[in-house]
């Protein structure tokens, strides 16, 4: 009753409906808050780039307010930075003596202004899109012409490298990157620690520059003010950050040791911290996937699921065992993903997919299929981002791992998992949000796709 009773609550209704309930805002926790910048709310705010009025929990709010309190030290590795607000507050910062150092991936730790025309003419589709909205979020006056004064005051990283901010990427090793430096967190002073599924990106958290009907990836953030919490994360980034004065080089991927989980109790909450990758000679149960795997087996109620990507087979018979065993088993994922052949929603709707008129390795549909697993629809340009989990309305999986055998084996990641009642009760709203407009089973989309590989492979 309380989970429906919340949604009513929530002012949800069907479409054409005018919602009258008031949205009644959730307690946060002293310790750990958490936030979505698609939360339903009464409060709205204005975006600071594109100045559109909108409902959600600002984002970037809540990481520069982290930033403001540094008073010793920022560390910062995301996979990748272009919000100027969150610049210009880290650059303050260092220039008020507080140590700031920033990882980022090295696919996005270079300026887009620094390219040159062959550079901007061989870029990938994807890549040619991302430049695109660079130019129209940096070009104020519309003109075609990007002037330094531009440049200066809303290129991210050129506002970094202007203040003296020491920035690298995961090539700081030597090689030629991790799989992904995938990692999305923030510790301050050793104190705070800022983490979730978003990037720092007008497109993670707000919305495209170039198209404003994108509301920004569907996205949180949770704040943590515990100092042995932080200092996990505070840990993983020294190994990412080489230390001359120490002798210690920059270790990225599976360069760095491989550490079990580790937990950090108080009062009412415990906290699970394990950081990827982690070798596939090591046994799977050790991984982050593995992680996650023991949590899912020890559901004995119910499990419901909000993903980017979801690729890895082994959760996905981890899952089915658990639907067999009569727990209660619900999923929501990001539509551009959902259906490739490698998604495992396709095996939880008991669905063969083929790559090449060939099925792939391992793939085991459910005899069974999940009827309340599907996926999110957006509007176009935008994503379901996030990468959670909820068990038995007692615990919370987070961080910034998808569940995919490259985020195991080649990425660096995070996978931070939560018991704490009053976090649960803020994940739970925000998958029922997203649960009741999800296009569950073999959906239209999907069924089009099935029946054009039909005739292909006959």
């Amino acid at each position: 009753m309380y989970r429906w009773a919340g949604i009513f609550l929530a002012g949800f209704c069907g479409v054409g409906c005018q919602a009258t309930s008031k949205i009644e805002p959730l307690p946060q926790d002293e310790l750990i808050r958490a936030y979505f910048n698609h939360r339903q709310t009464d409060r709205t705010y204005k975006e600071p780039y594109r100045q559109l009025e909108r409902s959600g929990d600002n984002l970037e709010a809540v990481i520069i307010e982290a930033i403001s309190q540094a008073q010793i030290s920022i560390d910062l590795a995301v996979q990748e930075l272009n919000l100027p607000g969150v610049a210009r507050a880290l650059a303050a910062k260092q220039q008020e003596g507080v140590r700031v150092r920033i990882i980022l991936d090295n696919n996005y730790s270079r300026s887009w202004a620094t390219l040159s025309s062959p550079e901007v003419s061989a870029l990938k589709p994807r890549d040619r899109q991302k430049y695109q909205q660079y130019i129209s979020f940096v070009d104020l006056n519309r003109d075609g012409h990007l002037s330094a004064a531009e440049i200066n005051r809303r290129d991210a990283l050129k506002i970094l490298q202007q203040a003296g901010v020491e920035v690298i990427d995961d090539t700081a090793d030597g090689s030629r990157g991790s799989g992904l430096m995938h990692h999305k967190f923030m510790v301050i002073d050793r104190q705070i620690l800022v983490l979730g599924s978003a990037n720092f990106t007008w497109s993670g958290l707000f919305g495209d520059p170039d198209n404003l009907a994108t509301r920004g990836n569907i996205n949180h953030l949770l704040r943590i003010d515990q100092p042995q919490v932080a200092s996990l994360f505070g840990e993983e980034f020294d190994y990412m950050w080489s230390n001359t004065a120490l002798g210690s080089k920059s270790q990225f991927g599976l360069a760095k040791p491989w550490r079990e989980p580790q937990s950090v109790k108080w009062q009412n909450t415990e906290v699970v911290v394990q950081f990827a990758p982690t070798s596939n000679r090591r046994d799977w149960n050790l991984t982050t996937n593995g992680l996650i795997g023991r949590e899912i087996e020890a559901a004995t109620e119910s499990i419901d699921i909000a993903l980017f990507v979801f690729s890895e087979q082994e959760l996905a018979d981890r899952l089915q065992r658990q639907f067999q065993q009569g727990i209660k088993i619900k999923a929501v994922f990001d539509r551009s993903f959902a259906y490739r052949y490698y998604s495992e929603l396709l095996d939880l709707l008991g669905v063969f997919a083929l790559n090449q008129c060939k099925p792939e390795a391992n793939n085991n549909p459910w005899v069974n299929p999940l009827n309340t697993a599907g996926s999110m629809p957006t509007n176009y340009g935008d994503k379901l981002h996030h990468k959670f989990t909820i068990i038995d309305q007692e615990t919370v999986i987070s961080g910034s791992q998808n569940w995919s055998a490259a985020a195991n084996n080649r990425n660096d990641e995070a996978v931070i998992i939560i018991r704490n009642a009053t976090v649960v009760k803020h994940f739970d709203r925000e998958f029922l949000r997203l649960f009741k407009d999800a296009e569950l089973g073999v959906d239209s989309r999907l069924k089009s796709q099935l029946e054009k590989q039909q005739v292909i492979c006959k």
